[in-house]
């Protein structure tokens, strides 16, 4: 469990009264992103979170390289990752991807990304949402947190699943939401290249996948099921038991696999609070980084004068929307593949073996949110 580092005491002053240019709540990937998009803008930039910047992991921590090295953060990587394979009970299929995985450190990427951001500013703060009595003709919003009152007219909600400055009543088990759950023992460190492991085996989750992400010295084990309500902890033991490691250091939480309105209310969403995560690979750190330099931009033309906040918000929405039918492909699989005979899913996860196969699958994977987006002046 991790111990929310916070101001207490004679630190902990109120925040009442304060004001920024943009207001980014939460420090995670999303969050960061958009942060560091602002870099040089000439604008205030307050970043509020509950837990200090780089302190709370909630994912297996890995990522296409080639995103990582577009975001400048390569110095957080603890091992590459070229090739992947896939298990079901009736065998096994490794493939060499025509892009590596890198799995990296936390607390260093986000660090990383931090330094980037400019003169942007940092509190710990829980956020708790808009105030409902604010005056319509006001262009600021207010944002209520444990702290005090913050106002802005230009807000970011990069918090997650939760999406705390919408509507209430986003909750699982009924809300689409996945949920996830990993340990990490610390392993030798493995000599040569190595691989991210997937396992698709309904004993160990009935509709959803296993998962092992080698680190340097680490191991990261889990458990994703797509039903929220299907249990996750005993099958990451289970699977720690297989591997002969212990489970130790658990870490988990849920993650979207459906999208959501990406502004409500003139707020920005980024991250899973939109549902960013992409379907059936469950993968959200390169969504989150793609789309919160999207907010970024739009957020960057407002305060520099090119353009209003109404027209960030509907360009915002609009690059949004046009991801969405790459999304539903990506659900119709989440939903289809669980459901094949493991004898059929063996033998699809042989046919695509071959190498041009695999280069055309992962590339179209990688297009969905390409790291080229990261370059300064590229268009999606």
């Amino acid at each position: 469990m991790t111990l929310r580092a916070t101001k207490r005491g004679d630190q902990r002053t109120p925040l009442g009264g304060e004001r920024a240019d943009v207001l980014v709540c939460g420090a995670s990937f999303a969050g960061l992103a958009v942060a560091r998009e602002l870099a040089g803008a000439g604008a205030e930039v307050l970043v509020l979170d509950r837990y200090e910047i780089g302190e709370r992991a909630t994912s297996a921590c890995a990522a296409p390289t080639p995103w990582l090295e577009a975001m400048g953060v390569t110095a957080s990587i603890r091992q590459e990752l070229p090739d992947m394979t896939f298990t079901t009970p009736h065998g096994s299929v490794r493939y060499r991807l025509p892009w590596s995985w890198s799995a990296f450190d936390y607390a260093e990427l986000c660090h990383g990304l931090w330094a980037q951001a400019g003169h942007a500013r940092f509190e710990t703060a829980k956020v708790e949402g808009l105030a409902e009595d604010g005056d319509p003709a006001d262009p600021d919003h207010v944002v209520r947190t444990d702290r005090g009152d913050v106002r802005a007219p230009l807000v970011v909600d990069a918090l997650g699943w939760r999406r705390v400055l919408d509507r209430p009543g986003y909750q699982p088990p009924a809300a689409p939401l996945s949920r996830g759950l990993e340990v990490h023992p610390h392993v030798a460190p493995t000599a040569g290249e190595g691989a991210l492991d997937v396992w698709v085996e309904r004993s160990l989750a009935r509709r959803g996948y296993a998962w092992r992400v080698p680190a340097g010295g680490e191991a990261r084990i889990g458990v994703g099921s797509y039903e929220p309500r299907d249990h996750v902890k005993e099958p990451t033991r289970a699977l720690a038991e297989r591997l002969s490691v212990d489970a130790v250091r658990y870490q988990g939480n849920w993650f979207p696999h459906r999208l959501r309105p990406a502004i409500a209310g003139n707020v920005f969403f980024a991250g899973d609070s939109a549902g960013h995560c992409f379907p059936l690979s469950g993968e959200g750190i390169r969504t989150a980084f793609y789309f919160g330099i999207a907010c970024g931009r739009e957020l960057r033309a407002v305060v520099t004068g090119a353009a209003d906040r109404d027209a960030a918000l509907a360009r915002y929405a609009a690059f949004h929307d046009a991801h969405a039918p790459a999304y539903r492909r990506a659900l119709r699989l989440q939903r289809l593949l669980p459901a094949l005979p493991p004898r059929v899913l063996t033998g699809l996860l042989r046919a695509l073996a071959p190498q041009p196969l695999v280069d055309r699958a992962f590339g179209w994977y990688l297009d969905q949110a390409h790291p080229v987006y990261a370059a300064d002046g590229v268009r999606a």
